[in-house]
């Protein structure tokens, strides 16, 4: 598979976010060119990929459901095997592309192919669905992860997840009232979306610190 990346930040970053996209968006949505840009003020270089369902798109117009998480593995492995980094490494997405950055996390991070793993708004469970969880594989993941995540979320609020059994290695940043693209409503919150976008990226920043 040909992977094009979008690249943000500097080259000379000494770690490497590379981030898959959601399952309805692609890589330079809203969203994810906003937290981008947040992650490479923070002094990251941010790597961008898309799957090949989301890149058919583009030439083919046609808008197709995307295809199971699972499917879509070794696709991510691919893109970290292109991508090449030669510094400090991070695989991590939004929603989807952050689940299955977790599902192929553990065996990267066991070869030394990766030093964390970053989910932006985790889908921890289908909107109005909350008894059909993707937790199972969490509750072992050895990966240092950081879940970034909205706590009015629907796909997993801070009330639900609080719940969930989760690896000691995960540690959640959670941002008040932000939904699942971590947006807040100010006038309710007291917070704008870049307030979060910045805390995002300076805790982020903090959290990779830690990592070896």
């Amino acid at each position: 598979m040909d992977i094009r990346f979008l690249i943000t930040g500097d080259d000379s970053a000494g770690t490497t976010i590379l981030l898959a996209h959601g399952a309805g968006a692609p890589m330079d949505s809203k969203s994810m060119n906003a937290v981008s840009a947040a992650l490479a003020d923070a002094g990251f270089r941010v790597a961008r990929f898309e799957f090949g369902y989301m890149s058919a798109r583009r030439t083919s117009g046609q808008r197709r459901p995307p295809p199971k998480a699972e499917t879509l593995q070794s696709e991510y492995r691919d893109a970290v095997e292109a991508l090449n980094c030669q510094g400090r490494l991070i695989i991590g997405g939004k929603s989807m592309g952050g689940r299955v950055a977790s599902m192929v996390a553990d065996d990267l991070f066991a070869a030394g192919q990766i030093a964390g793993l970053l989910c932006l708004g985790y889908p921890f469970h289908p909107p109005e669905k909350p008894a059909q969880l993707r937790t199972a594989h969490l509750e072992g993941l050895r990966t240092p992860t950081l879940i970034v995540q909205g706590t009015r979320d629907e796909f997993g609020t801070r009330p639900e997840v609080e719940g969930y059994r989760l690896s000691a290695a995960i540690r959640i940043l959670w941002l008040e009232d932000g939904d699942h693209d971590l947006v807040p409503r100010k006038k309710i919150s007291g917070f704008a979306a870049s307030d979060h976008l910045k805390t995002t990226g300076t805790e982020v920043a903090a959290w990779a610190a830690t990592l070896t």
